[in-house]
């Protein structure tokens, strides 16, 4: 119930900036509604002037200006509608876009804590849903209560007591309307979190269908599907009995209601008391006031439907992202390449620190390297670089400059990083490096393919840089995908660049080549080179050793192999 009020001013929150283009939307709809209140009155007229009083002319008027109405009434709902649709989309993809937007700001934790299905359940399959309730039944709301207010008034007007007997069965209807809707809410929420499983087994297996087929795991993959169809197939059973129960069962209720007031108004008809045409009038606004009362009803199904979802947006929305640029940041038109961390400690809130008062400093140019076993926090030294995340005590500052201070845009644009699994569009090998610059030439781009060891590689495509990589990069080797990403970072041309186990997937002759390259377009760039191997380890200036979460010893390559200690055991 807590978050319901914040659900709500979310949804307005992004309703507010359309309110000009609603208002002529709401005043066709409200036109149209006004219109069609004057139909059941002209039965009315109908029976006691036409019929009864044998009058040609008043049939003539009285059917002309029901095709009339009849006809305004269906062009202005169709012109409100569609005018309406358009907006409740620009609405909806304002949504999809904050919480994509806000989605690129969460930290790679929020990631590795929440499953993948889930996050595309929520910003698909969960706005969809209000976009489908918004689009269909937001208007109708408005029409149906001031029809109701308007069929209520003239049922008062038309008969008093006759009115007072249709209102008997109006509590027990609201009682199982309350009551079906709170069972509802339940269940469509749990349809929407094992909506949200199936998808995330689907991407988990059809991701790791190379181990499934090898481990002959077909048939219980097969299996765990079923029963999570199962399982789905049972609350989407549960929901729609709960919606039909919701949006039907007070409606038949109220039906109940009519059949009195057809017993009680015949008997005043025969009894002289009342009109043929003010009981023929009164039963058709009766039989029309069902149906704004029962599409309440209905819309009060949907729309809780609609608030389960909006309320599983919102749970991201709630998430706050564990970086933030300041108000005010610092612009870095010229940057040098000093890096210095000072004291800096970082934990993940799984047990112990990843890192525990951490120094160390790299001078613009200088090639450093971070080596350590594996889990010794060597990789979340890149993702501090980068702000992924920010670090629980010390300083991480560039040119002196605290990174906190800095502007995320700059930050980024100047620290570049190549990770051990780097991911690969499905696009071509051209549009892949060029993501990191896309306003690049395609000379720069073959420079920065060549620089990265990929000449041998694109010589053998029919199509070289266009050719098409395939979904996640599957259709390559995780060397040729290590050295596109290493070509992305040279094309993206930043004052330092971080390798964090960029080569751990190449053989020894591609490395090679590929640290030539590197070489020779990194000169007089700062470099952070995260990894285990001599190889690449060699190379550095200086090397910074990381064991227990602590920095044991730091020197060149040289002074490390002479001492005994945590270097040479690596």
């Amino acid at each position: 119930m807590g978050k319901e009020p914040s659900a709500l001013r979310l949804l307005l929150g992004y309703v507010a900036p359309y309110w000009r283009r609603l208002v002529p939307v709401l005043l066709l709809s409200l036109t149209g509604t006004l219109l069609s209140l004057f139909i059941p009155y002209l039965s009315k007229l109908l029976v006691d002037s036409a019929f009864l009083g044998g009058d040609m002319g008043a049939l003539v008027r009285i059917v002309g200006a029901f095709v009339a109405i009849t006809l305004v009434t269906f062009a202005l709902n169709v012109l409100s509608g569609m005018r309406y649709t358009r907006v409740s989309a620009d609405v909806l993809f304002d949504m999809r876009r904050e919480l994509y937007v806000h989605l690129q700001n969460l930290s790679p934790r929020f990631y590795s804590e929440t499953s993948l299905g889930e996050i595309v359940s929520r910003i698909n399959s969960d706005i969809s849903e209000i976009q489908r309730v918004a689009s269909e039944t937001a208007l109708a709301p408005i029409g149906n209560v001031l029809f109701l207010i308007g069929t209520v008034v003239m049922l008062a007007w038309l008969d008093a007591r006759l009115f007072a007997v249709s209102l008997i069965m109006v509590p027990p209807s609201l009682w199982a309307l309350i009551h079906y809707r709170r069972r509802l809410e339940v269940s469509v929420g749990q349809l929407r979190r094992n909506s949200a499983d199936i998808g995330t087994f689907l991407i988990e297996t059809i991701q790791g269908m190379k181990l499934v087929v090898a481990s002959n795991a077909q048939g219980r993959e097969v299996e765990r599907f079923r029963r999570k169809n199962d399982t789905f197939v049972e609350s989407l059973m549960s929901m729609r009995l709960l919606t039909y129960l919701s949006g039907g069962f007070p409606g038949l209720i109220l039906s109940g209601g009519t059949a009195i007031v057809f017993l009680y108004g015949g008997a005043r008809v025969i009894a002289g008391t009342i009109t043929l045409g003010t009981f023929v009038a009164f039963m058709a606004y009766q039989m029309r006031l069902l149906s704004p009362v029962q599409g309440l009803m209905g819309l009060w199904a949907n729309f809780a439907t609609a608030k389960v979802s909006l309320g599983r947006v919102h749970e991201i929305l709630d998430v706050e992202p564990e970086v933030s640029e300041r108000p005010d940041p610092v612009a870095l038109p010229v940057v040098h390449g000093s890096v210095t961390f000072e004291g800096v400690s970082f934990t993940f809130g799984r047990g112990g620190r990843v890192l525990e008062d951490v120094s160390f400093q790299v001078g613009p140019g200088e090639i450093l390297a971070v080596a350590g076993a594996s889990g010794s926090g060597k990789s979340t030294i890149a993702d501090l670089l980068a702000r992924h995340f920010d670090p629980d005590a010390g300083r991480i500052s560039l040119d002196g400059v605290d990174l906190k201070d800095i502007s995320l845009k700059d930050l980024r644009r100047q620290i570049v990083t190549v990770n051990q699994e780097p991911f690969v569009f499905h696009a071509s090998i051209a549009e892949n490096i060029l993501y990191a610059r896309p306003e690049a030439s395609p000379n720069d781009v073959a420079e920065a393919a060549r620089a990265a060891g990929l000449d041998d590689f694109l010589s053998g495509l029919p199509q070289g840089l266009d050719t098409t990589v395939g979904e996640r990069g599957l259709a390559m080797s995780a060397g040729e995908r290590q050295r596109i990403a290493i070509a992305r970072a040279l094309l993206a041309d930043p004052a330092i660049l971080v390798l964090d186990e960029a080569t751990a997937a190449l053989d020894p002759a591609t490395q090679a080549e590929v640290i030539r390259g590197y070489e020779a377009a990194m000169r007089n760039r700062t470099t952070i080179l995260i990894s285990h191997r001599l190889e690449l380890v060699e190379r550095a200036d200086r090397v910074v050793v990381i064991e227990g979460s602590h920095v044991v010893q730091e020197g060149t390559p040289q002074e490390l192999r002479e001492v005994r200690g945590a270097f040479l055991e690596l």
